[in-house]
């Protein structure tokens, strides 16, 4: 039987404060249900060795390592609530190693895939295509992520400098070149949106005039993605990743495409280093006269 008063108070701060939803309400029940069964001692009691012989028990399951460590952020996050609310002295799970987990390789196109991309919406001069065009070339152009396209005002745009002013993770700032063929589309677009949005300071405009969503974008790219055939659910971020990988590949630094990305770390950036090298592998097995011959 588990024992109540902290595990409910939890469960009611998850639902009242953090409003989580109804599937992360349910995941967190059930990480914590099976942590309570398995250490079988109330949770003020537990310290460090409980939590390790927890994750050795997960561990012996052959769960994935994926699974593992959304266990463990469970009962970190339950943790940090009781230490926060005085019910513990220390946070037992505070030091307590997540398993590595691998470093998926971003998803890309091939430049001709893109520019199959950059076609799709087709030489339309309507509003939607304009707006579609110019957002498809401004994502190549200058590596932005969902978010930050979404989040861009009309203030932000300097065609005449071609550059871009961009907001990303937590409100940074950073300053973008804007290509020319990404200009010439964004004042064909601009053209067309001041009959549409005098309203608001977006940039993007969805039917109504209002500020194109995150979501509302993603269906733009899978959209386009499925009329070019190269995905049936293309994502933005393979965009972004497509933009650093053809500039990397084509001998830009990784400190200029950090900067670019606006990663704050260059161990994000150098992800990349191994799609390139896949690349060259990919360009050398089809170049070179004795790559595929054997020993």
């Amino acid at each position: 039987m588990l024992r109540k008063d902290p595990y409910a108070l939890f469960l009611k701060y998850l639902k009242s404060e953090r409003n989580v939803s109804h599937h992360t309400l349910r995941a967190y029940m059930s990480d914590l249900e099976e942590f309570l069964k398995t250490v079988d001692k109330p949770p003020e009691t537990c310290d460090a060795l409980d939590i390790r012989g927890y994750l050795a028990s997960l561990g012996r399951q052959n769960l994935q390592k994926t699974t593992i460590a959304r266990k463990l952020s469970s009962v970190r996050s339950f943790y940090s609530f009781l230490h926060r609310e005085g019910m513990v002295e220390k946070n037992p799970a505070r030091l307590t190693s997540s398993p590595k987990l691998p470093q998926p390789l971003p998803k890309t196109l091939s430049v001709d895939e893109m520019f199959s991309l950059m076609e799709a919406p087709g030489q339309g001069t309507g509003f939607p295509v304009l707006r579609d065009r110019a957002m498809l070339e401004l994502f190549y152009s200058s590596g932005l992520r969902v978010s930050e396209m979404a989040g861009l005002d009309l203030q932000d745009l300097r065609l005449e400098e071609q550059i871009v002013r961009v907001r990303g993770k937590g409100r940074k700032e950073r300053v973008v070149p804007v290509g020319g063929r990404c200009r010439d589309c964004l004042s064909e677009y601009l053209a067309q949106r001041t009959r549409f949005g005098d309203g608001t300071s977006a940039l993007f405009l969805n039917s109504r005039g209002s500020r194109l969503s995150d979501r509302g974008i993603r269906r733009i790219v899978v959209k386009y993605g499925e009329r070019a055939l190269l995905a049936r659910n293309l994502k933005p971020h393979a965009l972004r990743h497509s933009f650093a990988s053809h500039l990397l590949q084509s001998g830009a630094d990784l400190r200029s495409i950090q900067e670019l990305l606006g990663h704050a770390s260059l161990s994000t950036t150098q992800r990349y280093t191994h799609l390139d090298v896949a690349h060259l592998m990919d360009v050398y097995d089809r170049a070179h006269p004795r790559a595929s011959e054997g020993d």
